[in-house]
């Protein structure tokens, strides 16, 4: 944990190797036989979250290669056995726990590594976001800048389209739908679900009539 806060790749590297070689299979691995109480790190703080807080590419492509996963927080509302304990123990820090699992997952750089669609992850998510800061007030800064780090994502992705071509197949890509060739008219799937999921970033240029990452307020 200390070597990801402190992004040394290549101690990362070795204490995983390490790990592998050592651990028991039915044991917890050795980050989570630490007592937390005395920890720098809380409970709820994993090895691929810290590293996506971190936004560190090459050490969450290390993890993500060895079967580290983050699966999505449950909804604020889940009234599961497991949310009711954690939040009736200590609200704010149930409340802390999921901001961070967002944080972790609103990463560029786990997006980009752990999403087969980025662009459709990076709009979900802003919408999750954006429902989140409405119904938590007490956090709205903190979903809202999250929310504003996905929109910038998912613009800057289209910013490094090279041609004209690549970023008609990435506005008329419709996972859902038929294949798109280039030649046919256009569907515009990917405007459309930014109108649909309120992604303001994403406008319409008067000289090319495409969608841009200029964000026009």
């Amino acid at each position: 944990m200390h070597a990801i806060r402190e992004q040394y790749v290549e101690a990362v590297e070795i204490l995983l190797a390490w790990e592998e070689h050592y651990h028991v299979p039915g044991d917890p691995y050795s980050w989570e036989a630490v007592d937390r109480t005395s920890s720098a790190f809380t409970p709820d703080i994993t090895p691929l979250i810290l590293a996506a807080h971190m936004n560190n590419y090459e050490i969450l492509k290390i993890l993500l290669d060895r079967g580290a996963t983050l699966p999505m927080p449950h909804d604020v509302r889940c009234g599961c056995d497991e949310c009711v304990m954690s939040s009736e123990m200590d609200s704010l820090r149930h409340s802390q726990s999921r901001i961070s699992a967002y944080k972790a997952l609103t990463s560029p750089s786990l997006i980009a590594l752990s999403s087969r669609d980025p662009l459709l992850t990076a709009f979900e998510l802003s919408w999750e976001l954006r429902r989140l800061s409405r119904m938590e007030n007490e956090f709205r800064e903190e979903y809202n800048e999250m929310r504003a780090q996905c929109q910038t994502f998912a613009t800057s992705l289209l910013d490094h389209t090279r041609t004209s071509l690549e970023l008609e197949v990435m506005l008329n890509h419709n996972p859902e739908g038929e294949h798109w060739e280039p030649g046919e008219r256009d569907s515009l799937e990917r405007l459309k679900l930014a109108i649909k999921y309120k992604q303001k970033k994403v406008s319409i240029t008067p000289d090319t009539d495409w969608p841009s990452s200029t964000s026009r307020r």
